[in-house]
């Protein structure tokens, strides 16, 4: 079993988006994928039709089984039309119940002990995140093994990507002594890439210069996403053949 977080201390740089269109695309690819929303939002698991619920605050806090939180999405939202679907997609919800989680925890290595329960029966887990950080995120530093890191092309997106990367660093020590290798860092998406800007053309060269191979190919902006997830549902489910269908299969593949 693999773990993978995206995480960006910036909120509104596109987490939610890619953490749903990375866990659906593994599934449509044949694996077995468990998408964990941990942001009290709830989005990732209204973007797969699903009702916001205390998922994930009942299985840290109230000790609930997994198959008592976990959640089916419906397939149609967001398989590839027209083709049988490979693996499964499970989900475990947020709702603002979530916020309540870091004042209850008192083993900040409670996520990646219970992960340890599914990792014969999953290939794959992906965890949205919120922005701030507290004891949740703490938690995930130490049950992950690699972090995406989506970032916009602008100052401030940047800065969050600069603060994010460094706190990552922080737990290594805190890894080593659970015996945990240190977190890799799996990919920086430039997300919502505007390509005739001189400011987007710009900081994409600094971060190419700075993360060199890290850096994955940019995912433009483009309102077809916004389109995908009013329909809760995956850009490639809405328009296949679409540009921004391309983007995000690029992503997953």
């Amino acid at each position: 079993m693999h773990v993978i977080t995206l995480l960006n201390e910036k909120g509104g740089v596109g987490k939610t988006t890619l953490a749903t269109h990375l866990a659906a695309g593994l599934a449509v690819s044949g694996l077995r994928v468990v998408l964990i929303d941990a942001d009290p939002q709830g989005h990732a698991t209204l973007a797969l039709g699903l009702k916001k619920e205390a998922g994930l605050l009942n299985l840290l806090i109230n000790e609930w089984d997994f198959d008592e939180v976990l959640r089916v999405p419906d397939p149609d939202s967001y398989k590839l039309p027209d083709r049988p679907l490979q693996g499964a997609l499970y989900v475990i919800p947020s709702d603002t119940g979530t916020r309540a989680i870091p004042g209850a925890m008192e083993d900040v290595t409670l996520l990646a002990t219970r992960l340890q329960e599914i990792e014969d029966d999953v290939d794959v887990v992906v965890f949205d995140t919120p922005p701030t950080p507290s004891l949740l995120h703490s938690s995930i530093y130490l049950a992950t093994d690699g972090i995406i890191y989506p970032t916009e092309c602008e100052s401030f997106s940047m800065d969050g990507l600069a603060m994010s990367i460094n706190r990552r660093q922080n737990f290594d020590p805190l890894r080593m002594q659970i015996d945990r290798h240190p977190i890799d860092i799996v990919g920086i998406i430039p997300n919502k890439y505007e390509r005739n800007t001189v400011l987007h053309t710009e900081h994409l060269k600094v971060l190419l210069k700075t993360f060199g191979e890290q850096v994955w190919s940019p995912i433009a902006k483009r309102t077809s996403w916004r389109e995908a997830s009013a329909a809760r549902k995956m850009i490639w489910t809405i328009g296949p053949d679409s540009r921004a269908a391309v983007d995000a299969m690029n992503m997953v593949n």
